[in-house]
């Protein structure tokens, strides 16, 4: 997990400045973390957000301290963090990208990787897995007959192999 910590979730990544006041538009937005008045950690610092304009899909934002299109500028490229405690209830099939990244892998009792990263795809979210054995990534779409069981406390994640087409 690239925050560093379990307690906050990627709310996006700062893209081009918009205007001249220090907004700047936020891609891959987790809009719910990114709510006027929040408190975000932009390159390790703590900013309060002081503007919320455009869309949930193509957010717009200003936080305090970055007064100038230059300032926004200069954040360009930073991964945004939210704090945990004001993100949304996750339904019991749901879980955040965060917790997932660096999970195990396993068909039963047969070690098949760790968690990369989550992909967005079209049909579905996928998993994606570094093996073991070095044989290239595998993508787990999460699904119910790919995914047996998912343990976020214990870092496992139980997948079918035999469904995937790989045994």
């Amino acid at each position: 997990m690239t925050s560093g910590s379990r307690g906050w979730l990627r709310a996006g990544r700062v893209a081009s400045p918009h205007g001249l006041d220090g907004s700047f538009h936020v891609v891959q937005p987790n809009a719910s973390l990114l709510e006027l008045g929040a408190t975000v950690r932009i390159a390790g610092e703590a900013h309060r957000i002081t503007r919320r304009a455009g869309t949930d899909l193509r957010p717009i934002v200003r936080v305090e301290d970055c007064e100038d299109r230059a300032g926004a500028q200069a954040l360009r490229g930073q991964e945004i963090l939210g704090p945990r405690e004001g993100a949304p209830e996750l339904e019991g099939d749901e879980w955040w990208a965060e917790d997932l990244e660096a999970c195990r892998v396993s068909d039963g009792s047969r070690a098949v990787g760790t968690v990369r990263r989550l992909l967005a795809l079209p049909s579905c979210e996928v998993l994606e897995v570094a093996r073991d054995d070095g044989g290239g990534d595998l993508l787990v779409p999460l699904i119910r007959d790919a995914v047996r069981r998912v343990d976020i406390d214990r870092g496992e994640i139980d997948i079918d192999l035999a469904f995937l087409g790989e045994d």
